[in-house]
């Protein structure tokens, strides 16, 4: 049990964090009461919001405190969301009763994340930067309780430990006269007095499905097209926001559901945005030696190339049975022509758009800094081996994710009970190094997998309710992990018919965000929404 869960609620400043719950006659809570949203208990706030163009947009909006979205919460402070209705714009009254719901999470690392104390849009804003946010833009809470291990994996660097959709996505966004939803879950680091681990999978994906649910469960009271939900998340917050998008309602979620009490609802979205995703956890060891293991580390020294060869080997041998075509009609994929697909389909034609926006000098400075790019004709091309030296040193050591001595942040994303963490991987357990492993995967664990996994959900359980509309964002530079993991998603969606919007950043690192007012624009696009506004 977690901070919280005897008295299922916690209070912050005085306030409840489950402040809408109703009780029955005998004065304790009903389940069906508790998840009903108060649509008058909001603040009225204002919000001084700059959009990219540099113009400054005033936002009056209401704004509503931490609502628990579970009836019987393990901890309310990250079971728990926010809301922010615009209602005038520029002093024009703005309808949002039908606009769309962008929910957006702050998750990174797989850690927690909590909009307990937020006062008002952005509260569950990310410390990860990558792209300038509007002025306005709150600083990021703390994103774990006292409850958090200290000593947890990913200490040493070797894991993505803060993240979240960038905090321009929830301002612009509610400038534009979207309902803004920023949900709390739970993660790897809580740990109640017990010594007992529970925010480890898949708690956090189930967190953010309950907070859907509670969303749709409460159509015609809460602001915003319950049917035109647009997750949005970066860097584990983007896995987990891919996750959301293509597991919408499938069955295997629903026992973790029901034990903490989430609405008789559905949980499938309509479009999903996602940056960066550190997702395929099973798979993402290989695809990080195929794709970096010839970069040295910041160090200067090459990884174990041993070690980087055989993953290569089983990467090889996962992206063939993948049978994906790539866009652009470029035919199948495979480990032997991945590097020609990523240069002609991303990696080029983001250098071309990068450099093409410069003017003359610029670009001229900068081809002169580096030769490797022929410009011609207003197109940039070079090589897959130039491109990686370019890139320079990879962050990661090998394996990049289950790591022998279990030190990845991802590694305790799979502990249990009080277990801190374990390995994932048949390869990663065999070579176990700190003798606390049996030298083998744990029974539990390749269904733990498939729960956090959307490749699974769009490969192997094709799912016809996931989104159909996908934002996908990447740097060039982003050594966290494989430019594969998000190519082949894209891929995957693109194979089975969904709409994909899938660009890199170049020379953009880990949680790059420069475009997100063509975000803001897609979401109307996908969506369909016309603002509607008064005088």
């Amino acid at each position: 049990m977690g901070i919280g869960a005897t008295a299922g609620v916690a209070a912050v400043g005085g306030i409840a964090l489950n402040a809408n719950a109703s009780s029955d006659a005998s004065g304790s809570k009903t389940s069906s009461d508790s998840l009903v949203f108060d649509p008058d208990a909001y603040t009225k706030l204002t919000k001084t919001v700059t959009d990219t163009a540099g113009t400054k947009h005033t936002v009056v909006y209401h704004f509503w405190k931490a609502i628990t979205y579970v009836a019987k919460p393990v901890d309310a402070t990250y079971q728990s969301l926010i809301v922010s209705s615009p209602v005038e714009i520029d002093g024009k009254t703005v309808d949002a009763s039908n606009a769309p719901i962008l929910l957006a999470n702050s998750i990174g690392g797989y850690l927690p994340a909590s909009v307990a104390t937020a006062t008002e849009v952005g509260g569950g804003g990310s410390a990860m930067g990558g792209g300038a946010a509007p002025s306005g833009a709150p600083s990021a809470p703390a994103s774990s309780s006292a409850s958090a291990s200290a000593a947890a994996p990913g200490a040493n660097g070797n894991t993505n430990a803060t993240g979240g959709a960038t905090s321009s996505n929830q301002l612009l966004a509610l400038a534009a006269g979207y309902v803004v939803i920023e949900p709390g879950a739970r993660g790897r680091t809580l740990k109640n007095s017990a010594g007992e681990y529970y925010g480890t999978a898949p708690t956090a994906i189930v967190d953010l499905k309950a907070a859907v649910r509670y969303i749709k469960s409460n159509k015609g009271r809460i602001p915003g097209n319950v049917e035109r939900i647009v997750s949005a998340g970066t860097s584990a917050g983007g896995a987990l926001s891919s996750l959301l998008g293509a597991s919408g309602d499938s069955p295997i979620y629903d026992r973790y559901l029901k034990e903490i009490g989430a609405a008789d609802a559905s949980d499938a979205i309509f479009a999903t945005g996602a940056w960066c995703p550190i997702t395929d956890l099973e798979h993402a060891d290989g695809a990080y030696e195929w794709n970096w293991g010839a970069n040295d580390l910041s160090t200067g020294k090459l990884v174990d190339q041993t070690v980087s060869k055989a993953l290569q080997g089983q990467f090889a041998e996962y992206q063939a049975g993948l049978k994906l075509r790539g866009l652009g009609g470029f035919g199948p994929l495979n480990a032997r022509n991945l590097d020609s697909y990523l240069v002609e389909q991303y990696l080029e034609p983001s250098a071309t758009t990068y450099l093409a926006a410069l003017s003359d000098s610029a670009r001229a400075t900068y081809l002169k800094a580096n030769t490797f790019i022929t410009w011609s004709a207003g197109k940039a091309t070079f090589t897959w081996a130039d491109f990686l030296t370019h890139v320079g040193a990879r962050k990661k050591d090998t394996p990049a994710f289950d790591a022998f001595d279990l030190s990845a942040g991802e590694n305790n994303e799979f502990g249990t009970g009080t277990t801190l963490a374990r390995h994932f991987t048949a390869y990663g357990a065999k070579n176990d190094s700190t003798g606390l492993s049996g030298k083998r995967v744990a029974s539990d664990i390749p269904a733990k997998l498939d729960l956090m996994n959307p490749m699974f959900h769009l490969v192997e359980k094709v799912n016809p309710n996931r989104s159909k509309h996908w934002w996908i964002r990447l740097g060039t530079k982003d050594s966290d992990t494989a430019l594969t993991v998000a190519a082949n998603l894209a891929a995957r969606l693109d194979n089975l018919g969904d709409d994909v919007n899938h660009i890199y950043y170049w020379d953009e690192g880990h949680g790059a965000n420069t475009d997100p007012g063509d975000f803001i624009t897609w979401i109307a696009k996908v969506t369909g929404h016309k603002a509607k506004r008064g005088k």
